[in-house]
């Protein structure tokens, strides 16, 4: 079972058909990367919030102070290499934090020409993928996070 709880901290109004779309790229992405989550129980939370906020949250947590478009904060710790895992591992349930910036959204999707409706859905992804234990730090992680996303938003 997933349970998404959806926070809006902003003045911007999502349809319910939005929410759905990106319930729906939450529960993609995780099958896509192998996550049974009719199986196993897992939340997730996605918050929106006013461009200050995500700057200040930017600051605080990244020690970058400027607006950006998403924040992740995973809850699981994941190991640098398959080899540490064991068998036994137990993944706890909390799979993590999104936090997403309408605003720039709306920028964003103005500037690609793709509109906010699909800018909301591909941050989710983004951050779900973020979640999961993606990163594009690195060239070759950022190429391998890019591939995911394009497969997942139907884009190959």
């Amino acid at each position: 079972m997933l349970d998404i709880t959806f926070n809006n901290e902003t003045e911007e109004v999502l349809s319910m058909a939005l929410l759905e779309e990106i319930r729906y790229y939450i529960q993609k992405t995780l099958t896509a990367e192998g996550v049974d989550w009719e199986l196993l129980p897992l939340e997730i939370s996605h918050t929106l919030v006013e461009p200050a906020q995500i700057r200040e949250l930017n600051r605080e947590y990244r020690g970058i102070d400027r607006e950006t478009d998403v924040l992740s904060f995973p809850m699981l710790n994941f190991p640098e290499d398959d080899d540490q895992l064991q068998e036994d591992t137990v993944i706890p349930v909390l799979l993590g934090d999104i936090v997403i910036s309408p605003a720039q959204a709306h920028k964003q999707g103005d500037e690609y020409g793709t509109g906010f409706d699909r800018e909301m859905c591909y941050l989710t992804v983004h951050s779900v993928l973020h979640l999961l234990g993606y990163d594009h730090m690195e060239e070759e992680e950022k190429k391998v996070m890019r591939s995911r996303e394009k497969i997942i938003m139907g884009d190959e």
